[in-house]
């Protein structure tokens, strides 16, 4: 069976000589080596409302149509993957995880996560838009702050192997994400091994508040060692280590991938609270939904399983 080809601006000039001197729709077909049901669809497309046929306007009318052809998209005809997705993009998880989870789940299926996103910028996923439901939502990830130092006794080029290397659960990267000034700040202690997330609401940055906010997140948690940036607020970390029987590494100055891990977390923090967030109107009770939220979600480096499952030992990577 012959393949079948679009016509050609040759074939489109030629077949409109051949119109032009009158030939009929079957010998047009037998001068061009086209089928006769070719030749009347071409025509039955192409002719203008005078039952005219120009070949340069059926050439362009023809890209016209070629450039609005589409294959239909994954989920315009996989509904359950489509219930699905929505689903977990309404529990903010990125496109990466879900296809991570749906693979595993079924296993021998393709998806990609630049499907997903192709498909929340046609609309296709109901209630589902870049801006509400993606981390990024198109803007920079965060820019530079000052902060003011601190004179610390160790630095996190002297971390021992065991943190360098990810080796257990109960070593802390710490920082405060800012909200609006004067409206308090949230404090984040993030496990290196499991990613698992602590978080507590502080009322401002003054360094005892800061210092009682840190043990309070970490009661009932170990804390062998931890490590903070250069802000004023860690200024009491030695009645920290006293109290916590723990050891205090500090970044050095503006080296924040030092504490990649916590600057990652707080990114996925900032989702839920935008800058200019007033923090004195958020209860303890909402950001420990979305501390919850951010637990449960698989991870990649992981191996997609989530930071409470890593942290509460319930299985081993």
């Amino acid at each position: 069976m012959q393949s079948y080809q679009h016509f050609t601006l040759t074939e489109r000039e030629n077949l409109y000589m051949l119109r032009k001197a009158e030939y009929g729709i079957r010998a047009i077909a037998r001068e061009l080596g086209r089928s006769p049901s070719s030749i009347s669809r071409e025509l039955k497309r192409n002719l203008d409302k005078d039952s005219r046929y120009n070949a340069w306007n059926a050439t362009f009318a023809y890209i016209r149509r070629r450039k609005k052809s589409r294959r239909k998209m994954r989920f315009e005809k996989d509904s359950e993957l489509k219930a699905w997705t929505i689903t977990q993009l309404k529990k903010y998880w990125p496109p990466e995880t879900i296809v991570a989870i749906w693979k595993r789940e079924h296993p021998g299926e393709r998806l990609s996560h630049t499907s997903i996103y192709r498909a929340i910028k046609a609309g296709i996923l109901p209630e589902i838009t870049e801006d509400r439901h993606l981390r990024r939502r198109g803007r920079l990830k965060y820019k530079a702050q000052n902060c003011a130092p601190v004179k610390v006794d160790r630095r996190i080029r002297d971390w021992p192997a065991e943190v360098v290397d990810r080796a257990r659960v109960g070593d802390w990267e710490g920082d405060t994400v800012r909200g609006a000034p004067g409206k308090g700040v949230i404090l984040t202690l993030v496990d290196r091994k499991s990613r698992f997330l602590a978080a507590h609401l502080c009322a401002n940055k003054r360094a005892d508040t800061v210092k009682d906010a840190i043990i309070a997140s970490m009661r009932g948690k170990p804390a062998k060692t931890m490590s903070f940036d250069n802000g004023s607020e860690f200024a009491e970390y030695h009645k920290v280590e006293d109290q916590l029987e723990t050891t205090i590494y500090f970044a050095d100055p503006h080296h924040p991938w030092q504490r990649g891990t916590n600057e990652n977390l707080n990114g996925i923090l900032r989702f839920f609270f935008p800058k200019g967030t007033n923090f004195l109107n958020i209860s303890s009770s909402y950001l420990k939904f979305i501390v919850d939220l951010v637990n449960d979600r698989p991870r990649k480096c992981l191996g997609w399983l989530s930071p409470r499952d890593v942290f509460f030992a319930k299985c081993c990577i």
